[in-house]
């Protein structure tokens, strides 16, 4: 989802009756049906039916029908709309944050290091893997082979790049808190991920360069 879809999914909880409404249906182990949720909030069923429609709109519920007499054939009546949470997930961070990647890099990089592979080989293979895919990804939807598609695949993933000239500034650090604590590690880690995304990308010439500077991210991409 882009920053818009995310923004819009949140924003859908500032309403009083649809944010009460979610936590209803979070907090129950089992669907929750329109009747259920308005008597538990003291609302009409349609009020409660319309809130709960929008909030599967914007993506926080989802639906599944089920008779809830248990009886079946002519005579049972019509199957009952459940709500329940959408197993989409919602983060809006700014400037945009990706710690889900660094764990995900790391995790791979133990479970190829508890195989038998050198600790840093691993992480920085990792690094480099992730990086290539979303790269690959990119030129599959038609970014173009060059610094400027690099600069393309790298917003996606936060950094805020732009080109200038023959080189891509990367303006934002998508891993922030954790490379101020751990410079070394997760900076050399994201100097190999931005690598990958640059071969990804099908950009020969491009090469990930760390040059750490306040304010921006670590790494630059120049022009080989």
């Amino acid at each position: 989802m882009d920053l818009g879809e995310q923004a819009a999914g949140i924003a859908a909880l500032a309403d009083p009756t649809r944010r009460r409404l979610y936590e209803l249906v979070v907090a129950r182990r089992e669907p929750v049906g329109r009747e259920e949720a308005a008597s538990a909030l003291e609302l009409t069923v349609s009020t409660a039916g319309f809130h709960l429609d929008k909030l599967v709109a914007e993506g926080l519920l989802e639906t599944e029908f089920r008779r809830l007499t248990g009886r079946t054939g002519p005579g049972a009546g019509r199957p009952a709309k459940l709500y329940r949470r959408a197993a989409r997930e919602f983060a809006v961070a700014l400037p945009a944050r990706s710690y889900d990647l660094v764990g995900e890099i790391l995790a791979s990089a133990y479970e190829r290091a508890s195989a038998g592979e050198r600790l840093e080989d691993a992480l920085t293979g990792t690094a480099q893997a992730e990086g290539r895919e979303v790269g690959e990804g990119c030129r599959l939807a038609g970014v173009p082979a060059d610094l400027a598609g690099v600069a393309t695949a790298l917003t996606g993933q936060g950094y805020e790049a732009h080109l200038d000239g023959r080189m891509v500034e990367l303006a934002n650090c998508p891993f922030d808190v954790l490379a101020r604590r751990h410079t070394a590690l997760v900076c050399g880690l994201n100097e190999h991920f931005v690598q990958g995304v640059v071969e990804g990308v099908g950009c020969p010439r491009g090469r990930a360069v760390l040059e750490p500077e306040e304010g921006r991210c670590c790494v630059r991409v120049r022009e080989r």
